[in-house]
């Protein structure tokens, strides 16, 4: 007595069945697999846009960084400058007082 079938006519069909089923299963797990691939292309398209995206806003960051320290040593400049100028107008409006109105002085 033998465990495996005898190759006759009768005992074919049940195989083709098994051979069809296992061929679904695989034809199944293949489209399964080809899902799970585009899914991970689309994630891995997303991370790089993302990825770029958020370099570029590094890029913005940085200029704009560069930009507010040019602006705050212009003000600072121009502080400085209005400073000078006030302090020359009030010793200009004193030397002027001071040839106008000579009799304060005394």
């Amino acid at each position: 007595m033998s465990d495996r079938p005898a190759n006759g006519p009768g005992n074919a069909e049940p195989i083709f069945a098994d051979i069809d089923a296992a061929t679904r299963r695989l034809m199944s797990a293949l489209d399964s697999l080809e899902s799970a691939v585009e899914r991970r292309r689309e994630a891995d398209r997303d991370e790089n846009e993302l990825a770029a995206r958020i370099q570029a806003l590094g890029a913005d960051r940085s200029r704009l960084a560069d930009e507010l320290d040019g602006s705050l040593v212009k003000s600072r400049r121009l502080e400085r400058a209005n400073r000078e100028i006030a302090d020359r107008l009030d010793a200009a409006i004193g030397t002027i007082r001071s040839v106008l109105d000579p009799g304060d002085s005394e």
